[in-house]
C-alpha cells in the first residue's frame, strides 16, 4: 500500500510541475512527439514542413504525401542518455488517380493523392522502484507511443491539402495508462518550381485522460492533460546547381513559445547527402538553448530498389550525452 502511495505522489508532483512550467513547451504533455522524426528530419533541424523532395513523412506536414516519388519505408533508432529510447517507423506512398490529356497532347494524372502511416515510440527504462523506506524493490519503465495515418490530395499543380489522425497510448505505471486522439491539418503551395510554402496546425484535440481509480480506488482521480496547439509556417527553396535544399520554419504554440528552425541538405554526389540544421531557436526567451544538428545519408541502388543509411547528430542541452539517430530508408 505504501508503495502505491509513493507512486501516487510522484504522479501528482509530475502533473503539478508540468502545470507550473506551462510557459516551457518541453514540460507540456506529448513532448516526445515534438522531438522530430527520423535521421533526415532531425538532421535538418526539423524544418521539414515545406520540403517536398526526397523521402517524405506526414509527421512534418500531412500534405506532403502526394509528392513522394515511389514508395518510401523508413525506420530509425535513437541513442540517448539517461536510459531513454526514441524510435521511428514510417511508410509513405502516392497514388495517381485517372489520366487527363493537356491541349499539347501531354498525358498527366487527373489527381494525385498520398498516404503516410507511422509510429513514434519513446520511453524510459531502468527506473528504480523503491518502498516507503527507500529500499529498492525492482525496476519499472514507461512507454509513450504515437500511431498516425495521413491522407492528402494534390488539388492542382500548386496546392496540396492533407489531414493526419493521431492515436496516443501512454503506459505510465501498472494499470495507469492513457489514450488519446488528435489531428493535424496541413497545406502546401508551390510558389514556383523551386519554392514551396507550408501551413500547418498540429495536435488539434490531442490530450491524455487519466483515471487512477483502478490502482488507488477511492483515492484515485480523473484528470486531463491537453497537448499544446501548434501552428507552423514554413518555406523551402531548392537550388538546381549546386543541389541544395534550404528550409526555414516558424512555430507558435499556445504554450507561450515562438520557435524558429532552419536546415539544409546538400547533394554532394548522386547518392550522398550532407545535412545541417538548428532547432528550437526561442524568439520569446533568449536563454532557452537551441539544438544544432548535422547528418548524412548514403543510398545504394539495387535494380529498382534504393537502400539508404541515415545518420544524425544533435547537441542536446541539459543532458550528459548528445543524441545519435541511425536509420534505414528503402525506396521502391
Amino acid at each position: 500500500m505504501m508503495k502505491k502511495i509513493f507512486f501516487q505522489l510522484i504522479i501528482i508532483s509530475s502533473v503539478i510541475s508540468a502545470q507550473a512550467a506551462v510557459s516551457d513547451i518541453s514540460s507540456m504533455p506529448g513532448s516526445f512527439s515534438r522531438m522530430g522524426f527520423g535521421a533526415r528530419g532531425i538532421g535538418m533541424g526539423n524544418a521539414m514542413s515545406a520540403v517536398i523532395d526526397g523521402s517524405l513523412v506526414s509527421y512534418y506536414n500531412p500534405a506532403l504525401a502526394p509528392f513522394q516519388k515511389g514508395n518510401s519505408f523508413q525506420t530509425s533508432y535513437s541513442i540517448l542518455s539517461l536510459d531513454r529510447s526514441l524510435n521511428f517507423l514510417n511508410y509513405t506512398r502516392r497514388f495517381e488517380l485517372g489520366k487527363k490529356t493537356d491541349p499539347d497532347g501531354t498525358v498527366k494524372p487527373r489527381s494525385v493523392a498520398g498516404i503516410s502511416a507511422g509510429i513514434i515510440n519513446a520511453g524510459v527504462s531502468k527506473i528504480d522502484a523503491r518502498d516507503n523506506q527507500g529500499n529498492k524493490s525492482g525496476e519499472i519503465s514507461t512507454s509513450e507511443n504515437q500511431f498516425f495515418v495521413a491522407v492528402a490530395n494534390r488539388f492542382s499543380e500548386k496546392l496540396s491539402i492533407g489531414i493526419a489522425f493521431k492515436f496516443f497510448y501512454y503506459k505510465l505505471y501498472e494499470s495507469i495508462t492513457s489514450t488519446g486522439l488528435g489531428f493535424d491539418l496541413g497545406a502546401l503551395y508551390l510558389l514556383d518550381e523551386n519554392m514551396t510554402l507550408s501551413l500547418m496546425i498540429s495536435d488539434i484535440n490531442s490530450k491524455y485522460e487519466w483515471d487512477t481509480g483502478k490502482l488507488f480506488g477511492a483515492s484515485g482521480n480523473i484528470s486531463k492533460d491537453q497537448f499544446p496547439l501548434i501552428k507552423k509556417i514554413g518555406l523551402s527553396y531548392k537550388f538546381n546547381n549546386p543541389g541544395i535544399i534550404a528550409a526555414i520554419e516558424f512555430e507558435n504554440s499556445n504554450g507561450g513559445t515562438n520557435f524558429l528552425r532552419a536546415g539544409g541538405e546538400y547533394n554532394v554526389h548522386e547518392n550522398f547527402f550532407l545535412r545541417a540544421g538548428i532547432d528550437k531557436v526561442n524568439l520569446s526567451n533568449s536563454d532557452f538553448p537551441a539544438r544544432p544538428s548535422m547528418g548524412f545519408s548514403y543510398f545504394y541502388p539495387i535494380n529498382s530498389i534504393s537502400i539508404g543509411i541515415n545518420y544524425a547528430f544533435v547537441l542536446e542541452p541539459y543532458s550528459p550525452g548528445d543524441q545519435h539517430i541511425i536509420g534505414v530508408n528503402i525506396t521502391f
